[in-house]
């Protein structure tokens, strides 16, 4: 992918994130936070978690923790645009390994989109069914990437196109069974545990073609993750915390992941010229 390329995929993805802030500015204006009524409470609101004010009469309860997740629709759209490229040039001998793999850097488009959308449902709503596909969401970014990162480290596997076909549906099966194994094991431990192996994979493919991958990338997303994980600590433990100031540490984090996982998926997509 050429660099005027990645840079009209970029301008779409904002216009595209700019057009969806419009409409949820709308939606937060004329719906209320009757909306919501009926349905179960999540323990996270019960425990007032997150530093952010409940603010029960708007149909977005904290509202910059909802906005802030437009963060992952931004990569999102434009991943999938990324993917939709490297479909319509699948035959060029010179695409590396994920570039002839189109519909996983789509897997990975569209679960950002599906943590976009139901993160921005759990800290509008902050009810039980919203908190169990918000983590459901954080699972399927975690899941694609690992599946990524298996298929390149494990590069010297032919992948037949029923084979592609295949591991994508394995990665879907598995991202739907986590509905299930999420309530099974606790995500601070399961989290840690995936973004460690995440980190395995990338130091192992970098050492199998550290002329081709960039460092920069593999250990950016490393870093990006520990600040988040620092700052979603202390807006946990109230440290600093104003519940009405525009600034709050958990919307932070959704920015900071968001820029975390797009660079690891980066690292493996594209390589040095």
């Amino acid at each position: 992918m050429t660099k005027q390329l990645f840079l009209k995929c970029l301008i779409k993805s904002f216009i595209f994130t700019i057009i969806m802030i419009v409409i949820w500015m709308g939606l937060n204006t004329f719906l209320n936070g009757h909306i919501w009524d009926g349905m179960t409470i999540s323990k996270s609101a019960l425990t007032v978690e997150y530093c952010e004010f409940n603010n029960v009469e708007k149909l977005f309860h904290q509202s910059m923790n909802t906005y802030s997740n437009l963060t992952y629709f931004f990569f999102g759209m434009l991943i999938i645009q990324i993917a939709w490229e490297d479909f319509k040039n699948k035959a060029a001998i010179t695409q590396n390994l994920l570039e002839k793999f189109p519909i996983l850097s789509g897997l990975m488009g569209i679960c950002f989109i599906y943590l976009c959308f139901g993160s921005a449902f759990f800290h509008a709503s902050l009810t039980y069914l919203g908190q169990r596909v918000d983590m459901n969401g954080t699972y399927s970014i975690s899941i694609s990437l690992l599946g990524i990162g298996f298929y390149h480290v494990f590069h010297q596997i032919d992948f037949s196109e029923r084979a592609k076909k295949l591991w994508f549906g394995t990665l879907v099966c598995i991202i739907i069974g986590f509905l299930k194994i999420a309530l099974m094991i606790s995500s601070s431990q399961l989290l840690p545990a995936m973004i460690l192996l995440l980190m395995i994979l990338i130091a192992t493919h970098f050492f199998q073609f550290r002329k081709e991958k960039s460092l920069i990338l593999g250990i950016l997303g490393f870093i990006l993750m520990f600040v988040a994980v620092k700052i979603r600590t202390l807006d946990v433990q109230k440290i600093g915390c104003d519940p009405y100031s525009w600034y709050q540490g958990h919307a932070v984090w959704h920015l900071l992941t968001a820029m975390s996982s797009f660079c690891s998926y980066a690292f493996f997509r594209f390589s040095k010229k």
